[in-house]
């Protein structure tokens, strides 16, 4: 491409053209899920919260309402919708490029991941002017997306079926998938704390990721937001 050329037209217009590296990074399948699973995420908050601390009591007759009913009905709809797309998210890894593979391994054995991770750490901190740019996460958001979104996706959907088979009964399918969650932990009750406790931590990663996302693509000269749209990183500038 001859960028001479741009420029003399751009000089014409009384514009300014910049040319700006673009990768695509992010398939089809990996943007679906990824908003899928945000609305998901969305409702279970709402209703896990609702069914832990249930709203007052409506007047009238039970029979004229379905209060609590419809909250659980969609918190049972939107953890089975999650768990199909995790389930095709997981599967698409072995189709996707490298960046649909990151969500479920993390390199913690190569010296240069943990030196971009320090690195990323210093970098919210304010500790160095320049952040190093990344087609895919980043090693500290890869670390976080790791350890804290898929190992607590994969907890809480185990012990959300395994709830959810105690309403089922044990001879069915939810029991025989998920009862050994209760060999485990045999309280029940504890489960349910536990899986309450995984709200709130699934809850606070969820804004911890709004706000990386919004502020690296304020501050780190590369799409983010825009990135899980259309697939494309962009990165504004050749500092690293």
């Amino acid at each position: 491409m001859d960028y001479a050329k741009i420029a003399d037209i751009s000089e014409l217009k009384g514009q300014v053209v910049v040319a700006r590296r673009t990768v695509y990074v992010y398939q089809a399948p990996v943007r679906i899920w990824h908003w899928v699973n945000a609305a998901c995420m969305t409702v279970l908050f709402v209703t896990g919260y609702f069914i832990a601390t249930p709203p007052g009591s409506l007047g009238g007759e039970a029979s004229a309402h379905f209060q609590m009913g419809y909250i659980r009905f969609a918190h049972f709809a939107a953890g089975q919708t999650m768990a199909v797309f995790f389930l095709m998210r997981f599967l698409w890894t072995f189709a996707g490029n490298a960046a649909s593979k990151q969500l479920f391994w993390v390199p913690v054995w190569k010296k240069n991941f943990w030196d971009g991770l320090f690195n990323e750490a210093k970098w919210y901190a304010f500790m160095v002017k320049y952040p190093r740019q990344y087609v895919g996460h980043n090693p500290l958001a890869h670390m976080m997306m790791f350890f804290v979104f898929t190992l607590g996706t994969v907890f809480m959907i185990c012990t959300g079926f395994a709830m959810y088979s105690e309403g089922a009964g044990r001879d069915s399918l939810w029991a025989k998938a998920f009862g050994w969650v209760f060999a485990i932990f045999p309280n029940s009750q504890d489960v349910h704390t536990y899986h309450h406790i995984g709200l709130w931590v699934l809850c606070l990663f969820a804004a911890v990721h709004v706000y990386a996302a919004v502020r690296e693509d304020i501050m780190s000269r590369q799409s983010m937001i825009s990135s899980m749209i259309s697939g494309e990183r962009q990165f504004r500038d050749d500092k690293v």
